[in-house]
């Protein structure tokens, strides 16, 4: 069985890699993607910038449900170094309902930039990035035999986008993860980690997310990603984030350079719907309905006082009506 695995995982490199080199700057980075994965130019890539005032609030979408993320097996799970981020695999014990087919997991992997910068995160709501972000990988074991095959197929794949802020209190899942990192520093390097409750990395409300059709977001950049991207972020500590942002490099040997800024910008929704298992509030209204909306009021006060004007108006003509009838009964009494 780990044999097997191991298998996957070095077709599933071979197919991200396809031969070429790739880097998220320079001469090899993320704006001359296209050229050498032509797919990464298309029109449904990720990730995305996600507009709260524009998404469609869908009460039907049904709840998310991990299983087996609290009970990862007994044997230890493999970490890599792979020269673009951190990457754990894990069992398919691991797998989701609550989605079309049902998925087992992968591998999870992070995202993040560098000391002093902001940002860092793929995703981004309202333009607004954070500290990193955890991508937690699955493929649709129903129709399909591995990842790698499921990769090249519509929604072969169903990733969940985990955002991470950085505050002041250590979180013990990631610790995980983070405490093991100098033993992969250089690319290539792999290591060991015992497993743990892979379900404490995801944030506490799992009820809020956003869902849409999207791609990988490194090279080949395949369109195959069913996106669950969670609304509640999950914290770490500052200390933990400059570890991630400190430990590892991106090259075997000297000179060592730095594993940083591995995540790739906001590409266009174009004709792309994005979902959302929630109304957020403060966004009940898209922008258009907000206006109109004022519209409405400005109008309708203005009819109302209208309303009251004509009204006081024909009050007053029949007060001044009924004043002139007394005072003329009044002359006919005197007359007579």
């Amino acid at each position: 069985m780990l044999f097997f695995s191991l298998l996957l995982e070095v077709l599933w490199i071979l197919a991200a890699d396809g031969g070429q080199h790739w880097t998220y700057e320079g001469p090899h980075g993320q704006d001359h993607w296209p050229a050498s994965y032509p797919e990464c130019g298309s029109n449904a890539q990720s990730p995305i910038n996600i507009q709260t005032d524009s998404v469609t609030f869908d009460p039907e979408l049904p709840a998310l449900q991990p299983h087996g993320y609290d009970e990862p097996g007994t044997e230890p799970l493999d970490m890599h170094n792979n020269g673009h981020t951190v990457q754990l695999s894990l069992p398919p014990a691991l797998y989701l309902e609550g989605l079309p087919q049902k998925y087992v997991a992968a591998q999870l992997h992070l995202h993040w930039g560098q000391k002093g910068a902001p940002g860092g995160s793929e995703h981004q709501i309202n333009s607004k990035a954070t500290a990193a972000e955890l991508h937690i990988v699955h493929y649709d074991s129903d129709s399909y035999d591995s990842l790698s095959e499921a990769a090249q197929r519509p929604q072969g794949l169903a990733v969940l986008g985990i955002l991470i802020e950085a505050g002041e209190t250590k979180n013990p899942a990631y610790e995980h993860i983070l405490g093991h990192l100098h033993e992969i520093r250089h690319k290539d390097e792999k290591t060991s980690v015992p497993p743990f409750n892979v379900g404490e990395l995801l944030p506490p409300q799992l009820g809020q997310f956003f869902r849409y059709n999207g791609s990988l977001t490194t090279p080949p950049c395949y369109q195959s990603v069913l996106w669950t991207v969670f609304n509640q972020r999950a914290q770490i500590s500052m200390e933990q984030l400059e570890k991630l942002q400190e430990t590892l490099f991106s090259t075997e040997g000297e000179p060592p350079e730095l594993l940083v800024q591995n995540y790739r910008a906001p590409q266009p929704l174009n004709q792309r719907t994005v979902f959302a298992s929630f109304i957020q509030a403060g966004f009940l209204y898209t922008t258009g309905e907000m206006l109109s909306l004022g519209v409405g009021i400005v109008v309708g006060c203005l009819c109302l006082l209208l309303a009251v004007y004509f009204i006081a108006r024909k009050i007053r003509k029949k007060r001044l009506g009924s004043r002139k009838s007394v005072v003329f009964t009044s002359a006919r009494a005197t007359e007579a």
